[in-house]
């Protein structure tokens, strides 16, 4: 079987490839409809598309974006119960295109007063993780040029400069002895998902 390594065997398949569909959008369940419309506005900078409530199911929407060719790519719902113990959402993540941007959102998510908040450098992307107003994790990461085998995890110190961040993990990087590019990892996948 033709398998990348450090990555999960890909599934058995019989006669023509499988559908795969392409996630496009999330949704959850909030308590305070109107505070984690102004966290996700302040902090993500995401655009509010519509609203409105839904008499069947008794609950409201706020739809959001961050493409224009997209009506939606996240959803606000009212409705979470109240007698839940625990937080339903593992993560929700959101792509920037820079390290500038990651910065920004770090910035941002402090001075919106997120809990939880920590940067990381996963080889092949940078990311920070904050908790939102209802204790949801999000990560907003950007991708980075390398690939190296998952999970892999260290502090991401934002103090340093573009360059030097860029350098450290690069070096960090080529110690993998399952080191390549991310075009090179892009490029094994496309055959694999070809069959």
């Amino acid at each position: 079987m033709d398998t990348v390594a450090g990555s999960a065997p890909a599934a058995a398949t019989t006669g023509p490839l499988p559908v795969r569909p392409m996630l496009t959008h999330a949704a959850i369940h909030v308590w305070d409809l109107p505070r984690m419309a102004r966290f996700y506005e302040a902090v993500l900078g995401l655009m509010r598309t519509d609203q409105g409530h839904s008499a069947n199911y008794k609950v409201d929407f706020i739809f959001y974006t961050a493409d224009a060719s997209k009506h939606h790519q996240f959803v606000l719902v009212t409705g979470r119960p109240r007698d839940v113990t625990f937080n339903v959402v593992n993560q929700l993540s959101f792509h920037v295109e820079s390290l500038g941007e990651v910065r920004e959102i770090h910035r941002r998510a402090a001075a919106a007063g997120a809990s939880a908040l920590r940067a990381v450098c996963h080889g092949n992307a940078w990311s920070v993780y904050f908790r939102d107003p209802e204790d949801n994790q999000i990560e907003v990461y950007a991708d980075t040029p390398w690939y190296i085998p998952q999970p892999y995890g260290d502090p991401l110190d934002l103090s340093l400069s573009d360059e030097e961040i860029r350098r450290r993990t690069e070096e960090a990087c080529r110690r993998s002895p399952d080191f390549c590019t991310s075009e090179e990892w892009s490029r094994r996948t496309r055959a694999r998902l070809a069959g």
